[in-house]
């Protein structure tokens, strides 16, 4: 059974004819009856609210939507990650505020559900995104830009609704990694209005997300987002290249599960590695453990680290 606070609403809201609202509190039905595993009476209510058609054309529009996005499942938890205080802060209290969301919805408010990451690829704003799914145990939805990126006119901010209509009625994680690619700045004169048409398009479908939704947006580029879109996110947090203590404690990490030695110590291998990205990080300690695994039992690790920064500043230099 839904909430009474929905189902009250859901009355207040056809008597007074606001069917933007009606149909808003018709997705939060149906997702909270999905949370609860009554999957025939969540896709009978989503067949009502949306295009009615035969069981093929149903078919056909499942089909479409799993082009559009990716369920993923999650591989990453929150104590994994080595943020810095202020992005675990905000992290931290957006799970909280949807795990009480029963208690904020009894003040009248509503849990936030819209967050940006922003920074240099590689420091862990996928791994975010997956951590906030797994803690709330919700399902993990990617966006496929191949799926949505269309050369024909229009079709890309249809399928743009496609994707958002089959995320609203269901409680998960919405992800758009590289959201410039389709919120680029609309002032931009070298911009298309194509693309123009689609951040409009992105940017309402951003303010009908619903609360049991949960939004993240991931770029590399903020300074290409159009303005708009920035201010569609309650909230942002910057994700930096990790600190020498942050590279340290990863390192020390990434040698518990690889199982063995490094050759040096993780704060020295930091050091040689300033400026490197979590992900480069992770690939340089298991590139080390590859090798050491390749020449065992003969394997001279430090040798085989001296190698392996030699190369790692030789790219570097490219």
């Amino acid at each position: 059974m839904a909430r009474s606070d929905l189902l009250l609403d859901l009355v207040e809201a056809e008597r007074r004819g606001d069917r933007n609202r009606f149909r808003t509190l018709v997705e939060a039905v149906i997702a909270e009856e999905r949370g609860k595993q009554h999957h025939l009476l969540a896709d009978r209510l989503s067949e009502l609210i949306t295009t009615v058609g035969t069981g093929t054309a149903r078919d056909d529009r499942a089909t479409a939507v799993r082009d559009l996005v990716q369920e993923i499942v999650p591989q990453r938890r929150l104590g994994d990650l080595d943020l810095t205080p202020v992005s675990r802060r905000v992290v931290d209290e957006l799970i909280e505020e949807q795990k009480r969301s029963e208690l904020l919805r009894s003040y009248g408010i509503e849990p936030r559900n819209r967050i940006l990451l922003s920074g240099p690829p590689g420091n862990g704003k996928t791994s975010v995104a997956e951590a906030v799914a797994a803690e709330l145990m919700l399902p993990f939805y990617v966006i496929r830009y191949e799926g949505i990126v269309s050369s024909f006119l229009g079709e890309t901010a249809a399928r743009l609704d496609n994707a958002f209509e089959f995320v609203r009625t269901r409680r998960c994680v919405l992800f758009f990694d590289e959201l410039d690619t389709i919120a680029k700045e609309r002032a931009d004169e070298h911009e298309t209005g194509e693309i123009k048409r689609v951040v409009s398009t992105l940017l309402l479908q951003i303010d009908r997300v619903p609360a049991h939704v949960i939004l993240i947006g991931a770029t590399n580029h903020g300074e290409l987002l159009d303005r708009a879109a920035w201010r569609r996110f309650q909230i942002r947090a910057e994700l930096p290249p990790p600190s020498r203590a942050q590279a340290t404690r990863y390192l020390e990490r990434l040698q518990r599960r690889l199982g063995g030695d490094l050759g040096y110590a993780p704060r020295t291998i930091a050091d040689k590695l300033a400026g490197s990205s979590f992900a480069e990080l992770a690939e340089f300690a298991l590139d080390v453990r590859r090798r050491a695994v390749l020449e065992a039992p003969d394997a001279d690790l430090r040798r085989i680290v001296r190698e392996r920064l030699e190369h790692w500043h030789a790219q570097a230099t490219e």
